[in-house]
């Protein structure tokens, strides 16, 4: 089945429910207008389905190899690198200054989904450099700006995140590389780290790492954690790679349950050269630059893979026949015409539809949070931007996986049948609920800091936002469709007050963290809902006033309410979810448990 981008999806939610107009009125982009937004989304549709989408069965099956510590890119991966930054997709949001387009991020957010669905193998490379380049934007030296950041930025050289060791994944205070100064004011990086993805790769002349590690004294834990920059090649005078290696290799590459055409490496770095980021003992900081950059692009990524299986499962479920249509009474009919079928394929596409415009409404608010005309109004968005990532990572690649998994469903037995391509999808979305700190990280995130960072302000004003949605509803639905979304606001209202209320109570901290994956999955339930009732109330508008497709525009008043039925009328369970309470998890012992 090919890869078609959803052109007019992404950027009727990027427009209607996001909000991209006002990243635009803040004046911090002259180059952009809706007619720059439509132009690259569309070519990166074009790319994607052109040149990306038919290597992704051929990444599957064809793994990055290595050999004499050299690691060589799936068949096609390199060639379609090179064209991916020729074409000028590394730079899209980087400052003029270092050689970039200078963009809003939401729009970087809205081009690279169609990266990511039509190849997500080859997309984590990419995401990495850019999340490279968002790290030295922020902390950078003068001479690292100068050196590394165009060659990022172009797409001449690439970057990779190395935080893992085999004694160190989530907790990353633990970790025991070290950094030892030398004379000339460079360091020695010596250490193993593990799943360091595109960490090496035959695609560019040059890749630069960005490691985590440890000065000599150090205090114990994370605030004894250093960054650094270490380059593949030692560089000349000029800045070019020259033909020596620096000290860091790859010894292996890890077998996956998908993603296969991703290089995951286990680096061994032995005396590497190396060059301190930002501020001795505040790396892990620094790196949370890149890690939050890198968490509201997997939660794309989530996006992605599910556009990608629903569009697969639906083209399947046209063609296939099997079984009689309770609508037209044809005998051999095509799956589509089962009832069954196409509640799942509704959901797959409400719930990613929803996804869609978490993740871009986060970049709209990443975006405002730097860019709004005042400190408050920078201030507020900041809160939103903090408030949403951990959702858009989250819920998009639980979204991800869940409608991948829909997806082999809607094949039936062919689906568990790799020659079909159902079940690549459903492999390779099962990493991204655990990238960038696992998906139960993200819960305890949100309900540990960024719900209660502003006393929790920021989530009542959300709450009062979607309750003015709320109220907007009854001129377009009656019944069910307003009633589902009021109680669904009731619940989260509910949800955020018990959990700020329990949070001032040291005493009641497992309570808090034993709902904090129930509060995250019910406020990314209940604000999914919320965008697409905005959508429903631009596309009405838009059909008074003849404005567009009829019919297509019809289709986003059916989604909402298709999501209204299939996921706003079960939220209640995530609510009892929230008050169970760490006291049921404590009394769960071993013995229980294995019992």
């Amino acid at each position: 089945m090919t890869y078609r981008a959803p052109v007019r999806d992404i950027a009727f939610a990027l427009e209607a429910i996001a909000g991209i107009d006002n990243v635009a009125a803040t004046g911090a982009f002259p180059d952009y207008d809706t007619d720059v937004a439509t132009a690259i989304i569309e070519a990166a549709g074009q790319f994607s389905e052109e040149v990306l989408a038919p290597l992704n069965r051929v990444g599957d099956l064809n793994p990055a190899t290595i050999s004499n510590g050299n690691v060589t890119a799936s068949p096609g991966f390199a060639d379609a690198y090179k064209q991916f930054a020729a074409g000028g997709w590394t730079s899209l949001t980087a400052s003029a200054e270092a050689g970039g387009q200078a963009l809003p991020k939401a729009l970087e957010l809205a081009a690279y989904e169609t990266v990511h669905a039509a190849n997500m193998a080859f997309g984590l490379c990419p995401m990495l450099s850019l999340a490279s380049i968002e790290a030295l934007e922020a902390v950078g030296t003068d001479f690292q700006k100068h050196t590394y950041l165009p060659k990022l930025v172009s797409g001449e050289w690439t970057g990779a995140m190395v935080l893992t060791e085999p004694g160190a994944g989530s907790d990353l205070g633990a970790l025991v590389a070290t950094a030892t100064p030398t004379e000339d004011g460079k360091y020695l990086l010596n250490g193993q780290k593990i799943f360091i993805t595109w960490g090496d790769h035959d695609a560019t002349d040059n890749i630069v790492h960005l490691v985590l590690a440890r000065l000599p004294g150090a205090p114990a834990g994370p605030k004894g954690i250093s960054l650094f920059l270490a380059s593949k090649f030692h560089l000349d005078a000029d800045g070019n790679p020259t033909a020596e290696r620096n000290s860091f290799h790859p010894v292996g590459l890890e077998h996956k349950l998908g993603i296969h055409g991703s290089p995951t490496c286990v680096m061994q770095y032995e005396n590497a050269v190396a060059e301190l980021v930002g501020r001795p003992n505040e790396g892990l900081a620094h790196m949370f630059v890149m890690m939050n950059a890198a968490r509201l692009a997997v939660g794309v990524e989530g996006v992605g893979i599910a556009e990608r299986a629903y569009q697969h499962a639906l083209a399947y479920a046209l063609e296939r026949r099997q079984g009689a249509s309770v609508w037209t009474g044809e005998r051999n009919a095509p799956l589509f015409d089962l009832p069954d079928v196409r509640r799942m394929l509704v959901t797959m596409k409400a719930k990613t539809s929803a996804a869609r415009a978490i993740c871009l409404s986060t970049g709209v608010a990443a975006d405002m949070a730097r860019h709004a005309a005042t400190e408050e109004e920078r201030k507020i968005w900041k809160g939103r931007e903090d408030l949403f990532t951990p959702i858009a990572k989250a819920w998009s690649t639980d979204v991800g996986c869940e409608v991948a998994s829909l997806g082999v469903q809607v094949h039936g037995g062919m689906g568990f049948i790799e020659e079909t391509g159902a079940a690549q999808y459903y492999r390779d979305a099962r990493i991204t609920p655990i990238y960038e700190g696992t998906n139960g990280i993200q819960a305890m995130d949100l309900v540990g800091r960024k719900l209660s960072m502003d006393n929790g302000e920021s989530a009542k004003r959300l709450i009062e936002e979607m309750k003015t949605t709320l109220h907007q509803l009854p001129s377009i639905y009656s019944g069910k469709p307003v009633e589902r979304f009021a109680n669904a606001i009731e619940s989260v209202e509910d949800a955020t007050l018990w959990l700020l209320d329990a949070k001032a109570d040291k005493a009641r901290a497992a309570d808090v963290l034993a709902g904090a994956d129930s509060y995250l999955k019910l406020l990314g339930d209940v604000v999914g809902g919320w965008m697409l009732a905005k959508g429903a109330l631009a596309a009405k508008a838009k059909l008074d006033a003849n404005d567009g497709d009829a019919a297509w525009l019809q289709g986003k008043l059916d989604l909402y309410e298709a999501y209204a039925a299939n996921v706003l009328g079960h939220v209640s369970s995530r609510l009892a979810g929230v008050g169970q309470g760490g006291e049921l998890l404590n009394r769960l012992t071993l013995e229980a448990l294995a019992g």
